[in-house]
């Protein structure tokens, strides 16, 4: 397990690398620790703007061998937005490190957390969080998934189809409260009065009685998000979904 120092020492040597980088022009603090809410569990979060374009793959590819060779790297993922080229690592004491790589074009805040440490960064659209529009039509999808899988028999996916509809209960009322809806980050957050209506919409265990059970509580905490955002709309999906949840 690593420590907070351990982060800290391993954030500064990789910003210094940055540095000394001549391929790179800018250098970021980005993620929690750009907010200063780090934790002992907060993982490194920098982004790079790279002065050309066409030299990205090769400065990747150099410092994912840096990462494996110096840093105890035993894994890493991939993931793209826009111009931006994410490649995310797993270190063998445990923390993630998540480096981006950008065009100078393309670098700088999309969010808050952002924090310059060198060079320049450019006036940029910020990122937007789902619409509720977006998370109700997944809500009535995973809905209608979470039928078809209970009738089936098919257990697991539909625990897995209810916590989906669950899930985008709970980030319709984040978007509510002003919270990120993203990746269950502002869930806890949310006031305890709002969290208890949603207790029993856990799914307990995969007896078909439970499944049924959790179902039918996360269609009503559905639609009694859905009302205080659109209440026509709610209007309209109250039938189907309690149809849903019936069958």
């Amino acid at each position: 397990m690593f420590s907070p120092g351990d982060r800290d020492s391993l954030r500064e040597m990789l910003i210094a690398l940055a540095q000394s980088d001549s391929r790179i022009s800018g250098a970021a603090i980005t993620g929690s620790s750009a907010l200063n809410l780090e934790d002992k569990w907060s993982d490194i979060d920098l982004a790079f703007a790279v002065t050309e374009e066409n030299e990205i793959s090769q400065v990747i590819s150099d410092w994912t061998e840096i990462m494996y060779e110096n840093h105890g790297a035993v894994h890493h993922m991939d993931m793209a937005s826009g111009e931006s080229f994410f490649r995310v690592y797993l270190l063998e004491n445990t923390l993630q490190v998540d480096l981006s790589f950008s065009p100078g074009r393309s670098f700088g805040a999309v969010a808050p957390s952002f924090r310059l440490v060198f060079g320049n960064s450019q006036e940029l659209p910020k990122s937007a969080w789902p619409t509720s529009n977006e998370l109700i039509g997944l809500g009535w999808l995973y809905a209608l998934h979470a039928r078809s899988s209970i009738a089936r028999g098919r257990v697991w996916q539909a625990e897995f189809m209810i916590s989906g509809f669950r899930g985008q209960a709970l980030a319709l009322a984040c978007s509510r409260f002003g919270l990120s809806p993203n990746q269950g980050r502002g869930f806890d957050k949310l006031p305890s009065e709002i969290l208890e209506t949603f207790v029993g919409a856990l799914v307990r265990s995969l007896d078909e009685a439970e499944l049924r059970r959790a179902y039918r509580i996360c269609g009503e905490v559905f639609v009694a998000e859905v009302n205080r955002v659109d209440p026509g709309l709610a209007n309209r999906l109250g039938e189907p979904l309690e149809e849903l949840t019936r069958t």
